[in-house]
């Protein structure tokens, strides 16, 4: 039997928008995508026993901005999208546990009947009990995206680095959009302020900043890619470097 591979990283912050859970149908969720990144988040809590924790988005479901622009006030469109977070972190949590990974959902707004209220310690030690977290419901404050919450959750729980999972098939950052300029090159690594001066708009630029003042790098890759969570934990180059 060969020898366990080492991973690179102990403790991560996995960010997964909600788009993501959509599939091809582009609302709602998709299933069989949940199921793939559920396999990849436990093939790395199992497998390599890297402590995890996710931050999920919502935009599967509901938008603030898209509720703001049609007229819905913007404190309580945000509001909505953070139920929306709730609702997909529900969904993960069932199907991890289904695949035999214990997982507790922790949302910034309190709704203790689904899922217990954030508490930073508790959240520390859930991980360190092998426990899947995922936090829901961005801050549990308007105006903030899930960005900005995967990036002040990251530093919270003192992970190690930040995993910024896109979807779409763009495996990392490129120069331009790669699906409307052919000349559009990947870039392995920037630092912050690139990311900042280039308005390279990857994560918000309050998420960016977060991260620059506590020095937490960020990974941007490809979260559908077949093997690319596993690659980069092991510390193989896959996607972009943010530091």
């Amino acid at each position: 039997m060969s020898e366990q591979a080492e991973p690179k990283y102990k403790r991560v912050l996995l960010k997964l928008s909600g788009e993501a859970f959509a599939g091809e149908k582009g609302f709602g969720i998709d299933g069989d995508v949940m199921g793939r990144i559920a396999d990849d988040i436990v093939a790395a809590r199992s497998e390599l026993g890297v402590e995890v924790a996710v931050v999920v988005g919502g935009g599967n479901i509901w938008r603030g901005l898209t509720g703001a622009e049609r007229g819905i006030d913007r404190a309580q469109a945000d509001y909505m999208g953070m139920l929306a977070t709730v609702m997909n972190a529900l969904g993960l949590q069932d199907i991890l546990e289904q695949k035999g990974v214990p997982t507790r959902v922790q949302s910034a707004i309190s709704m203790p009947q689904v899922a217990e209220t954030y508490i930073r310690r508790k959240a520390i030690r859930h991980m360190e009990k092998e426990r899947v977290v995922i936090f829901a419901a961005g801050t549990g404050n308007p105006f903030f995206t899930t960005d900005t919450t995967a990036a002040l959750r990251a530093v919270e729980i003192e992970a190690e680095v930040l995993l910024k999972g896109t979807h779409g098939g763009v495996d990392g950052i490129y120069t331009a959009d790669p699906k409307v300029d052919p000349n559009a090159t990947k870039i392995d690594t920037l630092t912050y302020l690139d990311v900042l001066n280039k308005n390279l708009r990857v994560m918000d630029s309050t998420a960016i900043a977060h991260c620059r003042e506590n020095d937490m790098p960020i990974i941007v890759f490809d979260l559908l890619g077949e093997g690319n969570l596993r690659s980069l934990l092991l510390g193989e180059t896959v996607g972009t470097l943010v530091s």
